[in-house]
């Protein structure tokens, strides 16, 4: 077990606010024990970011890159380590952890290149001088992480906010602390000046009270709903950048795809992947009315039954874990109870999983053709079918969500591909891959209620700086015979 501590300015200290833990939710075991900061180091963290940025702004983008350089061999030297961290917190298989190390990694390398080519410098010449386009960080960025991917996600907005020259002031999730605390150890191994970086610990009231300083960018992973609260929020405060990664009712197509076999592997690695618990995971599957569509989904419901689910550290190596506390597992049966109470029909049941504990629950498949249901998305692994007439149907079921994170297309038919990538509404968007593929050199992020058009990933950059177009001549020089309309 871990002992926490808050870092700002540079050090480290105790929280004085309330003492909380984080726990293992395959075994219960303690991971992570230490005090919330209180409202007055909240504000402390933010004064020192903000005494700490015009210095940080104004180094040469060369140091900048070296202290990320230097971070990510932190990260390198420490990866099995906090690979198992993460895994200890979460509860992820840790062949899922050690994926996520090296992507925290290499987030590295590709903002370098992302900050060059999105936000970088360029001058062209003019009749009177040049004209430059240079970009300017924002600030101060509050930076609240999310339990799922504690490392990568956070990882994602930290290292580009700390290369355009942004100071940090970092809130993980209450649910994973130890792994934000590891991402704050390998921060402070990059040398970087008191101030620049600093991370508080806590839950709701804590990142609430992040909110209410004088903070210049909000980047956030998380729920819609907290999303919709935080718009409401800075509605009076344009000058706060807001850069909302949310969920998403993400829809997956299967249309003209004749080897049902090949068509669940890409179906369950889209729904139950992470234990359902990804942002992009499919969460409803829309299949041909008939033999078609009921051949799918069963070819689905057997291969479901070769998953593993077990412990982290178990043999066999599992494919998937618990949700994240056993509070999630009884949200989740609940909302999932409530479709079924709806008219949904059960074609595999879910529930508590024997001899593991509560965080634990088995995938499920209900069928709600012709059901009302929620548009809400069901973070775990559960997935709905809905069976529709017609490709033009698939594509408007497909639609019929307030989300639009990602969507995906199985077909042998390369031109329904070309149709559906015309007409599907969403951001991240596959075909015949995963709704859970993406990439770091491409952007990520949706629309709607998925977020505010402002993906992160390659695209972080963008509101990590803001553009400055400046219009330069090299000597001072007379102008009249520019001006119009003077008295001769």
């Amino acid at each position: 077990m871990t002992d926490g501590k808050l870092y700002i300015d540079g050090r480290w200290t105790e929280g004085a606010g309330d003492g909380f833990a984080s726990f293992d939710p395959a075994t219960e075991a303690r991971v992570w024990r230490g005090n919330e900061a209180s409202t007055h180091q909240v504000g402390t963290a933010v004064e020192a970011a903000r005494a700490a940025f015009p210095d940080w702004a104004d180094r040469l983008r060369a140091d900048r890159i070296a202290a990320m350089k230097r971070y990510q061999a932190a990260l390198k030297a420490r990866a099995p380590a906090f690979a198992e961290a993460v895994s200890r917190e979460t509860g992820k298989a840790l062949w899922e952890t050690t994926a996520e190390l090296g992507s925290m990694a290499g987030k590295v390398d590709l903002s370098i290149r992302a900050y060059d080519e999105r936000t970088g410098e360029r001058t062209a010449e003019t009749a009177f001088g040049h004209a430059t386009l240079r970009h300017r960080p924002h600030g101060v960025a509050a930076v609240l992480g999310p339990f799922n991917f504690p490392g990568h996600l956070p990882n994602g907005h930290i290292v580009p906010a700390l290369l355009a020259g942004d100071t940090v002031v970092f809130k993980p999730s209450e649910e994973t602390p130890h792994a934000g605390q590891l991402i704050a150890e390998c921060l402070e191994q990059a040398d970087l000046p008191a101030g620049v970086f600093n991370l508080v610990q806590g839950g709701r009231d804590v990142g609430a009270a992040l909110l209410d300083q004088p903070i210049d960018a909000l980047m956030f992973t998380g729920s819609g709903a907290a999303g919709a609260h935080f718009r409401r929020k800075f509605a009076d405060d344009p000058h706060v950048i807001l850069a909302l990664e949310l969920g998403g009712n993400n829809p997956l197509v299967v249309w003209d795809a004749a080897d049902a076999e090949a068509v669940a592997g890409i179906v369950v690695q889209s729904a139950f992947v992470t234990t359902g618990q990804r942002c992009s995971c499919a969460r409803r599957l829309i299949v041909p009315e008939g033999a078609a569509g009921e051949a799918i989904v069963e070819a689905v419901n057997s291969l479901v039954d070769r998953l593993i689910f077990a412990p982290w550290d178990s043999t066999p190596e599992p494919y998937g874990g618990p949700l994240i506390s056993q509070r999630a597992a009884e949200q989740a049966l609940a909302a999932l109870q409530q479709r079924i109470d709806t008219g949904a029909r059960v074609i595999r049941a879910s529930g508590p999983v024997d001899n593991l504990p509560a965080a634990f629950v088995k995938p499920a498949i209900l069928d709600v053709t012709g059901i009302d249901v929620p548009d809400e998305e069901m973070f775990a692994p559960f997935l709905s079918v809905t069976r529709v007439p017609t490709f033009e149907a698939a594509i408007a079921a497909a639609n019929a969500t307030r989300y639009g994170l990602s969507a995906g297309l199985i077909s042998d038919d390369p031109a329904h591909w070309d149709h559906f990538i015309r007409h599907i509404r969403a951001g991240v968007v596959n075909f015949n891959r995963p709704t859970t593929g993406a990439a770091g050199d491409m952007p990520f992020g949706g629309l709607g209620a998925s977020g505010n058009h402002r993906p992160s990933a390659y695209y972080a950059a963008d509101y990590c700086a803001y553009p400055v177009a400046s219009f330069e001549a090299g000597a001072v020089k007379n102008i009249e015979s520019e001006i119009k309309g003077l008295r001769q």
